[in-house]
């Protein structure tokens, strides 16, 4: 045997997958699966004592101890064979009394035990196909009865014993419900199962013959003597994403790669596959418990529900709610209250309730801690820390501070203190981590994840990372044993960074395989690496080239170390030996005897060493190392050892593995020489803390202790005063009550006298009441019975009337039938006459509609097509401009979170400017909304421009009407000629005068166009100016606070002095005083350090400040170019409807000549009808056709004065709606340049006509 020793410390770890995993031992002291151990935890005085399985031990399987609390059975796997062994918990150490291993009858495993209520008889039931029910008497290992529980190959869940008689016994499982007595040396059940089978997961007694059971679609059912008494189904209040959360919580449930025989048969992965699809979604009950009060149960993920008793019934309501709290380090805080409860275990004295779940958690909640919060759910909290839930593959120790640093592939980083024995830091991420290690200081870790290599800084309370290499999925990385370099593997390549400038140095590549495992030589010299390709290479750091080599390719090398002295390298691998190689050649092999070396360390001290083994156990050796089979083997783990290392001054050894569990052990050498030294210095306590945190939290302590000291003082007073007010005020009360209460005697005794004076005046006035009553009836009847015999005289009367009337009544009907009759005849005829010539007009009106359809139809199409198109080009506009403003916000984003990261402390600035970005959003979303309202606007116009062609094609009708008649007119136009040639004389004239308008009308155009600029520079010159208004107010507001802050600190300086005075005449006490001031007012800062670091705020807020205003001013070109566009678009439409406009009023002075025209004509043709045709002369047409124009023209200017008049309108019109929008701020009015043209072109018309 070797005289290397390992004494376990502290395991930090639960396997959650263990039968029945957690249970109290007594009020203090819990019992749960840790790897191979079971761990006795004191909750109050924090410590572990261990109780190891059995050698060569391969897997946990199920717990149970006994009710007295004496006794502990564990079922475990030994060499392929099920063993149970039962551990007498009352000694100390824990020792082994008795051990079941030979068995008369077939069995794979035992999945559920339990012990009897005098803890005699042991129940254990194996896994199918036997499904098995033993009934043991432990002691004698004896069997009393065995029966086989199912034929069906289903799953048995659990087992259990009634707390008050041996014989009765309870069994749930997939399917079945069985209640057995063990009678006569066998087990008979005693009842009958009704109705469908159900999935039975869980169930407790409530008392001796009433058993709760837990199925796992979130029924519980009550159970007394085998019949059911009671039903409930539990409620699920977050049913739409159960389904998603089952699912997640499989994906990382299949992170964890144990062994296939280290799961019990109830476990919940199996209890999943049983499930369908369809009962996922529902609260499964996985665990029950019973108390005196009800009992508890989990209820679907994270959810735990109390049922207590109704009085004198026999069924339970639900009392109380407790739930999993949400994590604020994990990746995903919703997610971390998702977990299944798998354990619940009330204390002894039901004041403590503790739960595992599968992600290999421990929580606890007190119950008093339950009652306090009703109507709330209540929350449990960690028993000990959180723990990890899958494989760990990274582990590393720093010299400075007793920290140990793990990674797992459940996302996870964690700190641990192996002196404290406690969590330190502890943060989740969205890639799993593969690989970490700790600078020698303690300060920084380097962590390999599936994305990146992150270089991190480990701080008081969080661990933020500073440095992102882009390795993907590193396995292996080492802080050299200096700090200054750190090595990270990439493949088969590793690449060295210097901690200093963080750059990478050098590339060392050789490898033809993955590269495993990599170590630094005492003096960082050297790099030693070993790979999946059978090679150890010897790294010179100098020259990036191998010094030595050795490749055997036979091998796939799991880990690799060196000797402190730098001669030796130790190597182990899937070759079932361990290697010593000095100068490229193998001095010797020891066998590992059938097992696979995962992991080897070696001591600083050089005499001891320890290797991991692939089944979980560690063997401990002495170095030089002999060559018979001397070592140790200590039973740790529940899976291959993932990692293991020596901490620096070779006290402690460290411990990880694929089952989730970290292990620290005491080590040394029973010769005396296995520590290398004692520590001179002790552990460093610094620790890294932000200078904005510091400054954060010493301004919070400052003003809460002023806001201390000013409560103190205020609460002091306000005390004193309600004192004083309150017993004035008692005094006033008891003198007011005393006086009430003799007032209220002298009212009370004049009331009674008064009373009996009522009562007598009330008897006599109801004896006269009741007299007086009586007359007046006697009365009444009286005159009744007289008016009855009138009513009946006058009704006989009116009868005979009646009939009278009816007989007339019917002859004026008859008389009205016939006249009716032939009214009727007559009207029938004369409409029918009437309706055949409305239905020919109707025929021809609808005729008309047809034709006026059609042709609505078609100009309806032109349209639609028109408006699309100029849809379509809008919307591409704007989405083009949307898109220019995305990126902008992207980059403005991307800016302002670098600006946070370096830049805390001026985070308010850039909240502020934030809030004045999303201003100039909201302006431009105003303005959006303005642009839509203009192109309705558009729409109306070009509506009414449809309308108004729509006349004029109505006109124009009747200018085809009258071409007609024209041409009948033709012979007259010899006459007609000479007038013609005198109009056309006329209108020469007036041409040449509009040209000479339309020519100021541009010039009067583009001076309002440079207006209209000079007002858009104007208008943003002011905006600059009321932004930079903005920010100096704010900055005499600060500057103003900052003078109140002072000026209280001078009022509150003031009255300390004040309170000083007051011991003028003791020198002591002023002393006192004195001191206390400066140490409260001056100790606060350095005013050098202060002064420079404003000038230092100063300038970094003015180099802010331009790089901001620089920002604002690109905003600001942009914002203008925008408008500038905007414009340039309104003013082409405004020139489409001028171009309109000016068409319209061309078409509508040919219409007056045309109209002038024909009226001249029909003037002549009057005049030729009325004289002959030989004595016409040749002037006489013209005299005539001028004396009837005046008429006509008059009708004609009325017209054109309708019209102008109406366009006057509606221009009125459009420049209110322009008004209103001017006041829209950033707003430019530019269709207001052409308003003008308009009113001059409607008004040509009317000067044609003067």
């Amino acid at each position: 045997m070797s005289t290397v020793v390992a004494q376990s410390l502290h395991a930090f770890g639960l396997r959650s997958h263990v039968a029945n995993n957690v249970f109290f031992f007594d009020e203090q002291i819990i019992i749960f699966p840790s790897g191979n151990y079971c761990v006795k935890y004191n909750m109050d005085q924090k410590w572990q004592k261990f109780i190891p399985g059995s050698d060569k031990s391969q897997a946990m399987l199920a717990l149970s101890i006994s009710p007295n609390r004496r006794y502990l059975a564990m079922s475990e796997m030994v060499q392929e064979k099920p063993v149970i062994t039962i551990y007498e918990l009352s000694s100390i150490p824990c020792r082994k009394r008795k051990i079941l291993n030979n068995f008369d009858f077939p069995v794979q495993k035992f999945t559920s035990m339990a012990f009897s209520p005098d803890s005699k008889y042991l129940l254990t039931q194996t896994s199918p196909p036997e499904s098995n029910l033993v009934y043991w008497l432990w002691e004698k290992q004896k069997v009393m009865a065995i029966i086989k529980i199912d034929s069906q190959n289903n799953t048995v869940y659990q087992v259990s014993f009634s707390p008050q008689d041996n014989t009765q016994i309870c069994v749930t499982g997939n399917g079945m419900f069985k209640l057995l007595r063990f009678a006569e040396g066998t087990l008979k059940q005693t009842n009958f199962q009704r109705g469908e089978p159900q999935n039975y997961l869980a169930h407790t007694w409530v008392s001796d013959d009433k058993i709760v059971v837990g199925t796992d679609t979130g029924r519980l059912i009550l159970f007394e003597s085998g019949d059911q008494r009671w039903e409930t189904s539990i409620m699920v209040k977050e049913s739409s994403s159960d389904m998603k959360n089952l699912e997640r919580v499989q994906e990382s449930e299949s992170l964890i790669e144990f062994p296939t025989l280290s799961s019990p048969v109830p476990s919940y992965e199996q209890v999943l596959a049983s499930s369908s699809h369809s009962q996922l979604s529902m609260p499964q009950v996985f665990a029950v418990a019973a108390c005196s009060k009800g009992f508890a149960c989990s209820a679907g993920p994270g959810r735990v529900l109390l049922f207590e008793k109704v009085e004198d019934k026999d069924f339970y309501h639900e009392s109380r709610e407790i739930r999993v709290p949400m994590d604020p380090q994990s990746n995903d805080p919703s997610q971390s209250d998702k977990q299944d409860i798998l354990c619940l275990c009330f204390s002894p004295s039901e004041e403590t309730l503790i739960a595992s779940t599968n992600k290999n958690q421990l929580y606890s909640i007190t119950m008093s801690l339950t009652e306090i919060s009703k109507g709330e759910p209540a929350h449990f909290e960690y028993l000990m820390y959180p723990l990890h839930s899958a494989s760990i593959t990274g582990l590393a120790a720093c010299i400075r501070k007793p920290l140990i640093a793990t990674c797992s592939l459940d996302r996870s980083i964690r700190i641990w203190n192996y002196e404290s024995n406690t969590l330190e830091l502890y943060k989740e991420y969205q890639e799993e981590a593969y690989t970490i290690s700790l600078h020698p200081s303690g300060h920084f870790i380097v962590v390999g994840f599936a994305d990146k290599l992150r270089l991190m800084n480990l701080l008081i309370d969080d661990i933020r990372s500073f440095k992102e290499y882009s390795i993907r999925g590193c396995r292996e990385c080492a802080f050299s044993n200096g700090g200054h370099l750190f090595a990270a593997v990439n493949g088969n390549v590793i690449h060295i960074f210097t901690t200093t400038s963080l750059e990478n140095i050098s590339n060392l590549k050789g490898h033809t395989g993955k590269i495993r495992s990599i170590v630094w030589n005492a003096d960082d010299s050297k790099l030693i690496s070993c790979g999946t390709d059978g090679a150890v290479y010897e790294w010179n750091l100098s020259t990036g080239k191998r010094e030595t080599e050795c490749v055997l390719k036979s091998c796939s090398y799991n880990c690799v170390t060196v000797s402190p002295d730098s001669k030796i390298i130790f190597a182990v691998g899937t070759d079932h030996t361990l290697k010593e190689i000095a100068d490229s050649s193998i001095l010797r092999e020891m066998s590992a005897f059938d097992v696979i070396y995962t992991a080897i360390v070696i001591s600083h001290s050089g005499r001891m060493m320890f290797v991991g083994t692939s089944v979980g156990t560690i063997r401990a050796m002495k170095y030089p190392l002999a060559s018979q089979k001397e070592f140790n083997d200590y039973q740790a783990h529940a899976g291959p050892v993932t990692k293991m290392l020596l901490t620096f001054d070779d006290q402690f050894l460290l411990t990880v593995s694929k089952d989730g569990c970290l292990f620290t052990w005491k080590v040394f050498d029973k010769d005396g020489r296995g520590i290398k030294r004692e520590r001179e210095v002790g552990f460093a306590e610094e620790v890294l803390v932000t200078k904005t945190d510091m400054e954060e939290k010493a301004q919070v302590m400052l003003e809460l202790k002023t806001r201390v000291e000013e409560l103190k003082m205020e609460n002091e007073y306000q005390l004193r005063l309600k004192d004083m007010n309150y017993s004035e005020k008692i005094k006033e009360l008891t003198e007011k009550f005393i006086q009430e209460m003799e007032s209220l005697k002298t009212k009370n005794q004049v009331l009674r006298t008064e009373k009996e004076k009522q009562d007598v005046f009330h008897r006599e006035r109801m004896d006269e009441l009741l007299d007086k009553q009586t007359r007046e009836l006697q009365d009444l009847e009286c005159c009744n019975n007289q008016k009855l015999l009138l009513e009946y005289e006058k009704y006989q009367e009116l009868q005979l009337k009646s009939q009278r009337m009816q007989e007339e009544y019917e002859k004026q009907l008859r008389d009205n039938d016939e006249t009716k009759s032939q009214a009727l005849e007559e009207l029938t005829e004369f409409y029918e006459a009437k309706l055949q010539e409305k239905t020919t007009l109707l025929e021809e009106a609808q005729e008309d509609v047809r034709q006026q359809l059609r042709e609505f139809e078609e100009t309806k199409k032109q349209i639609e097509e028109d408006e699309d198109r100029e849809i379509q080009d809008i919307k591409t506009k704007y989405e083009k401009k949307l898109r220019d403003e995305k990126e902008s916000n992207l980059r403005l984003k991307g800016e302002t979170g670098i600006m946070r990261k370096k830049f805390n402390s001026l985070q308010k600035e850039i909240e502020e400017r934030a809030n004045d970005i999303d201003t100039l959003k909201a302006e431009q979303v105003k303005l959006q909304g303005v642009i839509k309202s203009l192109e309705k606007d558009i729409l109306g116009l070009k509506r009414e421009i449809q309308e108004r062609d729509e006349t004029i094609q109505d006109k124009e009708k009747r200018i085809y009407d009258l071409k007609k008649k024209n041409q009948e007119l033709e012979k007259f136009k010899f006459v007609l000629d000479y007038k013609i040639k005198e109009l056309k004389k006329q209108i020469e004239p007036r041409e040449n005068e509009i040209k000479v308008m339309k020519e100021q009308i541009q010039e009067m155009e583009a001076e309002l166009e440079r207006f209209h600029k000079q007002n858009t520079q104007l208008e943003l010159n002011i905006t600059e100016l009321w932004q930079k208004l903005r920010a100096t107010d704010q900055e005499m507001r600060r500057e103003r606070q900052k003078e109140r802050d002072l000026e209280a600190l001078v009022k509150r300086f003031k009255t300390d002095l004040h309170n000083c005075v007051a011991y003028i005449q003791e020198a002591r006490l002023l002393k006192e005083k004195v001191r206390a001031l400066f140490e409260k007012y001056v100790q606060r800062a350095d005013m050098v350090e202060i002064a420079g670091l404003n000038t230092d705020l100063q300038l970094e807020y003015a180099r802010q400040r331009e790089h901001l205003e620089r920002n604002l001013a690109t905003l600001k070109k942009k914002v203008v170019k925008d408008s500038e566009l905007h414009r340039t678009d309104y003013v082409r439409i405004m020139q489409e409807n001028v171009s309109l406009i000016k068409e319209i009023n061309e078409l509508r002075r040919e219409l007056k000549l045309t109209r002038s025209q024909v009226y001249d004509l029909e003037a002549a043709l009057k005049l030729a009808r009325k004289s002959q045709p030989q004595e016409v002369p040749e002037t006489g047409p013209r005299e005539d056709t001028v004396g009837a124009a005046p008429a006509v023209r008059l009708n004609e200017q009325e017209e054109t004065g309708r019209i102008i008049e109406m366009q006057r309108l509606e221009i009125q019109r459009l420049r209110d709606q322009i008004q209103e929008q001017q006041q829209v701020p950033g707003f430019h009015p530019i269709s207001r340049i052409r308003l003008s043209s308009l009113v001059k072109l409607d008004v040509n018309p009317e000067v044609q006509n003067n």
